[in-house]
């Protein structure tokens, strides 16, 4: 159930990147409809890598991702909070920030977890 549910993230963490290739600036998200959808599509991605990993935490009672402190847990589950109850209050430049700086890492760290479990 873990490993079905990392490779899930993972495909959507690889989406992520594919949608925010050609993405420069915040801006980039707002200027037409098909950008639109870019970011609605990224944000329902992020939704469901934060409920990914809220239920990977859950199914090892907190003890699986304590062990990758280089990634804020609190704030990668967080998201999906705020992205599924807060949606109209959605920032582009936010989830700019989190595309530009934050999911490569997050992949990496998934591989890892992924590599880990296997073992």
């Amino acid at each position: 159930m873990i490993l079905s549910t990392l490779e899930d993230i993972q495909f959507s963490i690889e989406l992520i990147q594919k949608r925010f290739k050609n993405i420069n600036s915040s801006d980039d998200f707002l200027k037409d409809d098909d950008s639109l959808e870019k970011l609605d599509s990224i944000s329902m991605r992020l939704v469901a890598i934060g409920e990914g990993f809220k239920n990977i935490d859950k199914l090892t009672q907190g003890k699986l991702l304590v062990n990758y402190p280089t990634i804020p847990w609190k704030q990668v589950k967080g998201v999906r909070d705020v992205l599924s109850h807060h949606y109209f209050d959605m920032d582009s430049e936010v989830i700019f920030e989190i595309c530009k700086n934050d999911i490569d890492n997050l992949l990496q760290t998934t591989i890892s977890i992924m590599d880990d479990v296997k073992d």
